[in-house]
């Protein structure tokens, strides 16, 4: 089913700008928007106005959000926004349904539990569709955003860092790494982007040679599935990257969504940094 056909549509928000984003567009489009928001992420007041009714859910309330949708007839529904993977071991609250879909779980790897999740929807004949809906507009092609260009030095670090962030999101460990003179610095997981960015600032500093290129790489994962776990980076990302002390940012070109590109771009030149869509 393509966005045109959809008269209804299910929103499943996390943190962040991009749901409220596609919440917008679908509602401007003439689209009911039916939102339920993972309580601690998404927030009621965010949605006034953009979406027909909100409901908050906590994490693993998997048969109340299937009946939510189904009470309002939808049959399509987006999962975006920001989820700390750590909530899988400390803000879970299943219901019935929730616990019988945990016991099925064969891995906790993010990428397994929502494939199964979809999975699970399907068996109610709702479906999910590209998680960046509505924002095609939102993914860069190949190039140098920013006036600071990488010098050939980083250049190297970065498709070294492109290499490595490749491999990681292959076995479903993270989507970001920081590297340095064909070194890991430190690799994404559970904690998500900035706090990989935050620790590995915290080993910069100790370190002797902090005269060398460092560069924060993130990447899609291979055969990507757009209708989840996107890589996405914003403003937010760009301050990590400043405060830990270094100065590139690096994603992967036509497959990451960078929020408010323009905001992004303005603020990378502010801060000096290099923002490379690889």
């Amino acid at each position: 089913m393509t966005a045109n056909n959809l008269k209804k549509l299910g929103l499943i928000a996390g943190e962040g700008k991009m749901p409220i984003y596609i919440a917008r567009k679908a509602t401007e489009r003439g689209y009911e928007v039916y939102v339920t928001g993972l309580k601690g992420n998404a927030a009621a007041g965010d949605y006034k106005g953009i979406c027909t009714e909100f409901k908050p859910f906590r994490l693993g309330q998997v048969g109340a959000g299937l009946q939510f949708f189904k009470d309002h007839g939808v049959k399509t529904v987006v999962m975006a926004g920001r989820v700390q993977h750590t909530s899988i071991f400390m803000n879970l609250m299943p219901d019935k349904r929730g616990l019988a879909f945990l016991a099925s779980l064969k891995s906790m790897q993010t990428k397994h539990i929502l494939t199964r999740l979809i999975e699970e929807f399907a068996k109610e004949g709702i479906s999910f569709e590209n998680s960046a809906l509505f924002l095609d507009d939102f993914f860069p092609g190949k190039g140098v955003l920013s006036k600071r260009q990488p010098t050939p030095e980083e250049q190297k670090t970065i498709d070294y860092g492109f290499t490595i962030a490749k491999q990681i999101a292959a076995l479903d460990i993270g989507l970001t790494c920081v590297v340095s003179q064909q070194a890991v610095i430190a690799v994404e997981g559970m904690e998500g982007t900035d706090r990989c960015i935050a620790r590995a600032g915290e080993l910069y500093k100790k370190s002797a040679e902090k005269d060398t290129s460092v560069a924060v790489v993130k990447v899609a994962r291979p055969n990507q599935d757009m209708r989840y776990d996107l890589p996405v980076v914003g403003t937010r990302t760009l301050k990590s990257v400043h405060k830990a002390g270094f100065s590139i940012l690096a994603f992967e070109a036509g497959k990451t969504l960078v929020m408010d590109v323009d905001e992004v771009v303005a603020l990378a030149n502010k801060l000096n940094l290099c923002l490379v869509a690889v």
